[in-house]
């Protein structure tokens, strides 16, 4: 099938799909007129590529988890591992998004929201020091 057809069948736009094309994460074969010829198999990978970065999995964790999904001899427990340390940046980032929505709230609550100009949100927002 052309990548229209792979790009409808798979979920992913045109653009992405030509893009997994660059960096190596799919390969179509090409037909006589030069043009992509996805099959099956190509488009099951675009599929689990969606579905991963759907789960915020990186392309280099992508390329990791297409390389043991296609090796009969893999151990589940790199898959594991490549899934344990995704969940572990997850965790951090919220950690970090807590925190940020912490200082959001504390500016929010200390500015006055009424027709006077001072604004402890403008205020941190103009300060030389970081943080809240």
């Amino acid at each position: 099938m052309n990548i229209g057809a792979a790009a409808q069948a798979s979920g992913l736009p045109v653009k992405t799909i030509r893009y997994y094309e660059e960096i190596g994460l799919v390969t179509p074969a090409r037909a006589g007129n030069g043009y992509r010829d996805f099959g099956n198999g190509e488009v099951d990978r675009l599929r689990f590529l969606a579905q991963a970065r759907s789960l915020g999995f990186s392309l280099e964790e992508c390329r990791r988890l297409v390389a043991l999904y296609s090796d009969d001899g893999r151990a589940s427990r790199e898959v594991r591992q490549v899934a344990q340390g995704h969940l572990d940046t997850v965790r951090v980032r919220i950690a970090e998004l807590r925190a940020l929505e912490a200082t959001l709230e504390g500016l929010i609550e200390r500015c006055p929201g009424d027709d006077s100009p001072h604004c402890a949100i403008l205020d941190q927002l103009t300060s030389r020091e970081t943080g809240g």
